[in-house]
């Protein structure tokens, strides 16, 4: 299998007053195309940070990501965006849908921001696939949590991405709607092939992926396999 993200020696620091705070040190890691990966560690451990540096929304200290065979870093960044639109679907916590939009309307950004037409199709297509059809014509506003974070999953998935980062992508939801989601999460990632890294503190639905990572205090401390018992003594820990 091939790599569709590497991380070399990745860091990232922050002025904090009159010192500097460190919130990732020298990561090194390999995700290959189609596999699924947790990242977890508590609070202010450097999960975000790492998602968005790996995504390339933001700089490293130190270090660089090749991203599908390119290295971030050399990019300027209307190419990081190209990158992104053409390779990487994102979900998020707080769903960061376009309130003025339609569900179906959000659903055709990723490709409209391509300049592609006739995307209509493929959008209502998607939201089919997530049990959303009868609500193409909804705002936001007018739909529940969970049925705002199914539409969020139907744009992520609009532009066929090679990777899926999902930052606590249930972390708004009750245990009924994020069950749901979890499963709708895990059969698209399987049927469009996509790699998937999730930030989560959820333990049990780290336990579904194929993969856990650790972080604590912006270092990595473990990196297992799901069926090895270090990554089960992870999740009882």
């Amino acid at each position: 299998m091939n790599s569709i993200l590497s991380v070399h020696n990745l860091s990232k620091t922050f002025d904090s007053g009159n010192r500097q705070l460190t919130v990732l040190s020298q990561i090194n890691l390999d995700f290959e195309q189609g596999t699924t990966c947790a990242v977890v560690g508590p609070s202010g451990s450097g999960k975000t940070t790492f998602l968005g540096l790996c995504a390339g929304l933001d700089n490293p200290s130190s270090g660089h990501v090749v991203l599908n065979s390119h290295r971030l870093d050399i990019l300027d960044e209307d190419a990081r965006a190209t990158m992104r639109n053409q390779t990487i679907g994102f979900v998020f916590q707080n769903f960061q849908l376009m309130a003025t939009l339609t569900a179906l309307e959000n659903v055709m950004v990723p490709l409209e921001l391509r300049g592609e037409k006739q995307v209509r199709q493929r959008a209502a297509k998607l939201l089919e696939e997530v049990g959303l059809g009868d609500r193409e014509h909804h705002y936001p506003i007018q739909l529940s949590g969970g049925e705002q974070q199914r539409v969020a999953l139907a744009r992520a998935f609009i532009n066929h991405p090679r990777l899926l980062f999902a930052d606590e992508p249930t972390g708004n939801l009750d245990a009924e709607t994020s069950a749901r989601i979890e499963n709708l999460l895990f059969d698209m990632n399987r049927t469009y092939g996509t790699a998937l890294i999730m930030a989560t503190h959820n333990l049990e639905l780290a336990g579904r992926t194929d993969r856990i990572i650790r972080l604590r205090g912006g270092k990595l401390v473990s990196d297992d396999l799901t069926q090895q018992p270090e990554a089960q003594a992870i999740l009882k820990s």
